[in-house]
């Protein structure tokens, strides 16, 4: 009953998450690409389909992990190893917020932006008016951008799973800088709940 209750809350708390980040993302890009060109445009899809590449692979990579190396770092005092071993332990959750949030709204947000592309290229051709231009560069266009998601993605996985140790490790150091330097604990509710069922146990 209380992994059934987790799990719902967990599922509640994402919902809302990537509702705000989609929404946040969505006001950027728009923004952002309705003062530039379509060329201009298009480098921008490319960046937002490595991003979502990008997070891909590091969702793949922690649960790919193992937490022995980075308690051996952790051991030793190494930055950002205990961040690592946190990303790890919680590899599911991690896993689903950069596969299924950032991806996914990665994924819509580029098929958003390369409509905009397609309409400002037809345009620049001067064929803007006729629909079967627009077809026909939206279908070209689509298919590219699908295809470096797929093939992105899946070079990403294997990257992933030959080099997840070294890539949740620089994550873990991201964590790591965030902590020290701008006060940001990425995993401050999983410590206070730990402490809690300490204090319980205890009690």
């Amino acid at each position: 009953m209380n992994k059934l209750k987790q799990s719902l809350n967990w599922t509640l708390a994402i919902a809302v998450i990537t509702l705000v980040l989609a929404a946040l993302f969505s006001i950027i890009s728009t923004f952002i690409l309705s003062g530039v060109t379509w060329g201009v445009g298009m480098l921008i899809v490319f960046a937002i389909v490595l991003i979502g590449v990008l997070f891909d692979t590091i969702g793949v990579a922690a649960t790919a992990a193992e937490e022995a190396p980075f308690h051996a770092m952790a051991s030793e005092r190494v930055p950002g190893a205990k961040q690592a071993v946190l990303i790890t332990r919680n590899a599911d959750r991690f896993a689903n917020f950069c596969n299924d949030v950032i991806g996914d709204i990665a994924g819509i947000i580029s098929g958003t932006a390369s409509a905009f592309v397609v309409i400002q290229l037809a345009h620049q051709i001067g064929h803007g008016e006729s629909s079967l231009y627009q077809f026909w560069i939206s279908v070209v266009f689509t298919s590219i951008v699908a295809s470096l998601t797929v093939g992105g993605k899946s070079l990403g996985k294997t990257m992933a799973l030959q080099y997840s140790t070294p890539i949740i490790y620089q994550v873990g150091r991201i964590f790591y800088l965030l902590e020290v330097k701008l006060k940001v604990n990425i995993f401050k509710n999983g410590k206070d709940k730990e402490k809690k069922k300490k204090k319980a146990k205890r009690k």
